[in-house]
């Protein structure tokens, strides 16, 4: 599993262009099964995926992003492994 942080490296207005296709991107993601959950970071300086899967295909999608393809957001990844998890959320553990 990994946490991806998103940083803004450009003005918001720059980022606010490419919202809608963002949005798209990330709603095909879901579709897709790789992304579990997202969202702005507060204050709004970037964002947060949670996603799934391998890291080869996760780095791919990400480089699709309208906002990697803009360049006004850097990307740093995580990987974890869920060890102990809510009630409810016992699809995301890992042995």
């Amino acid at each position: 599993m990994f946490i991806v942080s998103l940083t803004y490296t450009a003005p918001l207005s720059d980022v606010d262009a490419l919202l809608p296709a963002h949005a798209a991107w990330l709603q095909q993601a879901y579709a897709d099964g790789l992304f579990l959950a997202s969202g702005r970071k507060v204050p709004r300086d970037g964002g947060v995926i949670l996603a799934r899967g391998e890291r080869a295909a996760l780095e791919a999608r990400l480089a699709q992003d309208p906002f990697a393809k803009g360049g006004v957001a850097r990307y740093d990844i995580i990987e974890f492994a869920p060890s102990m998890v809510a009630p409810g959320l016992e699809s995301l553990q890992q042995a």
